[in-house]
């Protein structure tokens, strides 16, 4: 999730443990620990690749945070010596903060290594959206309503409480909400007759009423659908776009390669622009933008040679945001465009 919303989460879940003991100090605290973890992003990388996939890997394993919990705790009890005697709820405070971040992490679809070092794919439940004010706003209330209200009859500790676990409801509904879309999309895909190879369900922008369905096929190609809470009984429209994935072969051991397709699970796109071979994560964006995409190769006159990693990056196409929100209402999905604004039938091949 985005860092704003790991301060508010760390705020709430400070104040939850330790705020009707140490006063507003353990919200501070909650708070730095929930920001911490992503501070990995100041750490520069000499890699386009490593900057993108070493975030969330060693700052965001579950075996460093709980070495990391007692050398925070005695800082604060350096720092805060007359809570000497609260020093298990301190621990709980901060180890609670750190693993709150890392496991919301995990509901996105980015991709948390929470048991690095370990070599284990990255955890990506993909329910809901780096950015979602269902999420964020409760919080902030709870957060505010600690801050400003009297800690005498604990109403503060209350709401933010009552925050806290109506945001974490909120969760759990995502989870529900995609369990019935991956269920409803792979119906669907067996009712179209579309042989894949793995699907993948992510909500779509700020919401978790619209869903993207991104399926692999068994020929190197792969479907983008969409589908609605809303849309009832009506079956997601797919349509197909290739992909160039021959054109890693030669390069098929270097290390980006290698990299790129371990932490997107495979869902990833190969197209060539210019003399340039570039990989697409088709996990974060739509059809045709994506916000990752890395030149890891080139065409010359001997064929394809590796080249260092480097990011291709596009301007944001904000018009999809507003075709977001007109498919959330609009139940009729064969008479929806395309987030590019093309117009097309079901399960048509749409040419990168």
């Amino acid at each position: 999730m985005d860092s704003f919303t790991q301060v508010l989460l760390g705020a709430a879940v400070g104040e939850a443990v330790l705020g009707r003991r140490v006063g507003r100090k353990a919200m501070m605290w909650g708070a730095a620990c929930g920001l911490l973890p992503d501070l990995d992003i100041l750490v520069p990388f000499q890699d386009a690749v490593k900057n993108f996939t070493y975030h969330r890997s060693a700052s965001h394993s579950l075996f460093v945070l709980a070495l990391l919990t007692p050398l925070v705790v005695r800082l604060i009890q350096r720092l805060h010596p007359q809570t000497a005697t609260q020093r298990n709820r301190w621990y709980l405070l901060v180890f609670s903060a750190f693993a709150t971040h890392v496991l919301l992490d995990c509901f996105t679809v980015y991709g948390t290594q929470i048991f690095w070092p370990l070599p284990t794919p990255p955890e990506m439940w993909s329910t809901i959206f780096i950015i979602d004010p269902a999420y964020s706003i409760p919080l902030l209330f709870g957060v505010l309503a600690a801050l400003v209200t009297s800690r005498v009859r604990s109403t503060g500790w209350m709401l933010n409480t009552a925050a806290l676990v109506l945001s974490t409801l909120y969760l759990a509904w995502s989870v529900g909400a995609k369990l019935y879309v991956t269920e409803a999309a792979k119906a669907s895909l067996v009712r179209q007759g579309i042989a894949h190879d793995k699907v993948l369900t992510v909500p779509s922008p700020f919401n978790t009423l619209l869903w993207r369905v991104l399926v692999m096929d068994d020929d190197g190609g792969y479907y983008e659908g969409f589908y609605s809470l809303l849309d009832g009984d009506r079956q997601p429209s797919f349509y197909r776009h290739e992909s160039r994935a021959e054109l890693l072969a030669p390069v098929a051991d270097h290390w980006p390669v290698k990299r790129l397709r371990w932490f997107t699970h495979g869902f990833f796109a190969v197209d060539r622009n210019a003399d340039d071979v570039v990989v697409t994560d088709l996990r974060m964006g739509m059809e045709p933008g994506y916000v990752f995409r890395f030149k890891v190769a080139e065409m010359a006159e001997e064929g394809v040679r590796p080249t260092p990693a480097t990011r291709v990056v596009e301007r944001p196409r904000w018009e999809q945001l507003r075709w977001v929100w007109q498919r959330i209402w609009q139940p009729d999905p064969s008479a929806a465009r395309l987030p590019d604004g093309t117009r097309v039938a079901a399960v048509q091949t749409v040419q990168r």
